[in-house]
């Protein structure tokens, strides 16, 4: 007579799947506001030690009070800089899962009328402050660790005109975690890409950021503008699963299929 299932197996199974944040050191670039600041909450709720870094001391200590927890520190530092980058993980040590959401408004100009130097600072910032940041990441990262990547729904949809140089700036991560994936084995390297995102940085369009809103939760599937606490949870997710890993992890409400 075969032998009966044990019946907590494979829950036991399952949660060797997963890795607890409860006292991981945990960095989230652009966690002073936006979906960074969502990130960084939703970890601290997990049990995470914390370390907030971004360019603004003002914004920092805003976010440090927000969190209102012991277990958050906060690091200025600008990721367009070498020599902070470096600097950061000097000061921060040992950690076990690194997130970036930093960012900034992308170029978004005709081809024929494109600003050059607005193009470069923007693939400073975004694409070579991830480079610059896993660089100096791996120095004090620890094994079984995780470096997490934003890109964003503008590599599916791009607004036309104007769209193509955030496109491929967006575009590129994928192909940039798949690799690093490879390279930095057993550390796990992923992307997250949202969709349009309630967070400050819509309030750039005022009165109007309400009605667009509006337009576009009707088309899409999930029928609603998600918060940053709402993307965080993908966040989370692929810092935990220990079998996720050279992904690109979609979360805008359908916003891909339209």
């Amino acid at each position: 007579m075969p032998a009966r299932p044990d019946p907590h197996r494979n829950r036991n199974e399952r949660r060797t799947l997963m890795t607890s944040l409860v006292d991981r050191k945990v960095i989230v670039v652009g966690g002073s506001s936006g979906i960074g600041l969502g990130v960084a909450e939703a970890a601290l709720n997990g049990g995470a030690k914390l370390v907030i870094v971004g360019r603004s001391p003002e914004k920092l200590l805003a976010a440090e009070r927000t969190l209102n927890a012991g277990r958050v520190t906060s690091v200025v530092a600008d990721m367009t800089d070498e020599a902070d980058v470096a600097r950061l993980f000097d000061e921060v040590g040992p950690f076990d899962h690194l997130v970036s959401t930093a960012g900034t408004l992308p170029p978004g100009d005709p081809i024929g009328s494109t600003d050059m130097e607005a193009v470069r600072g923007f693939v400073d910032n975004k694409l070579i402050g991830a480079v610059m940041l896993s660089k100096h990441a791996v120095r004090t990262l620890k094994a079984g660790g995780s470096m997490t990547f934003t890109s964003g729904i503008n590599k599916d949809r791009p607004p036309v005109p104007g769209g193509s140089v955030v496109s491929a700036i967006a575009g590129s991560f994928s192909y940039f975690a798949r690799a690093l994936a490879l390279e930095l084995a057993p550390t796990r390297v992923n992307v997250v890409s949202p969709g349009w995102v309630d967070t400050p940085m819509w309030d750039i369009v005022g009165e109007a950021k309400s009605s667009f809103f509006a337009d576009m939760a009707a088309r899409l599937p999930s029928r609603k503008i998600p918060t940053a606490a709402d993307v965080a949870a993908a966040y989370l997710y692929l810092m935990e699963s220990d079998f996720t890993t050279g992904e690109t992890i979609r979360i805008d409400g359908g916003h891909n299929l339209i």
